[in-house]
């Protein structure tokens, strides 16, 4: 079981890592739009400094203490971690990623980005260490009122690139596009890395992955 608790954090750490890459790959593509949630930290960036990572950081920060006071729960270890490594990699990746103008490149960068965020959700998902902040608010309104949850998600989105599309983010075919197909992707991708996963721990049944969270 060692070894399953240790390819799971290698997912789960390595997923977030190459998601970060996505996002940073959408924002040097950002003159299509980006997504919802970075509309609102690039549009945070311009207006208050910091860096684009930073925002990500403090309002995962934030969502995750709001949470928490509702549901009188500690999150687990791998919420936490989902708002600190995604947020430093986003800046990382951002500084290594040299600044595009062509726009054919700010598609290809736009379009490779939105695959490359979607598998490495479904690889940082697949382990089953713990939601993102914003994923665990979209499961609070769920569980707390009963709504579907792809209206939450909406919402919570939509909300998200109001806010920052006010603060001067970009939004744009890309940041529809991101709405529409991200999900779509991940759908595909989440099982694939669950297999993966499975395949490589030697595993057989994926409730593993639900019941053993490991020491």
């Amino acid at each position: 079981m060692r070894n399953l608790l240790a390819w799971r954090w290698i997912f789960f750490i390595g997923g977030m890592m190459i998601m970060s890459l996505g996002i940073s790959l959408m924002i040097k593509g950002q003159r299509l739009g980006i997504a919802p949630w970075d509309v609102l930290h690039l549009g945070l960036y311009q207006n208050f400094g910091l860096t684009i990572g930073s925002w990500s950081i403090i309002s995962g920060f934030v969502i995750i203490s709001v949470t928490s006071i509702i549901l009188r729960e500690w999150p687990r270890l791998g919420t936490w971690l989902n708002m600190l490594v995604i947020g430093l990699f986003i800046d990382f990746f951002n500084w290594l990623i040299p600044d595009v103008t062509s726009l054919t490149v700010q598609i290809i960068c736009f379009i490779i980005g939105v695959f490359v965020l979607s598998y490495g959700v479904g690889i940082y998902v697949s382990p089953n260490l713990g939601a993102g902040p914003r994923d665990s608010l979209m499961l609070l309104f769920v569980e707390k009122f009963g709504w579907s949850l792809r209206l939450v998600r909406t919402t919570i989105e939509a909300i998200a690139t109001l806010i920052g599309f006010l603060l001067g983010g970009p939004v744009g075919v890309g940041t529809l596009v991101v709405v529409l197909f991200s999900g779509q992707i991940i759908q595909i991708a989440l099982p694939q890395c669950k297999k993966m996963l499975l395949k490589i721990t030697h595993q057989t049944d994926e409730k593993v992955l639900l019941h053993y969270k490991g020491a």
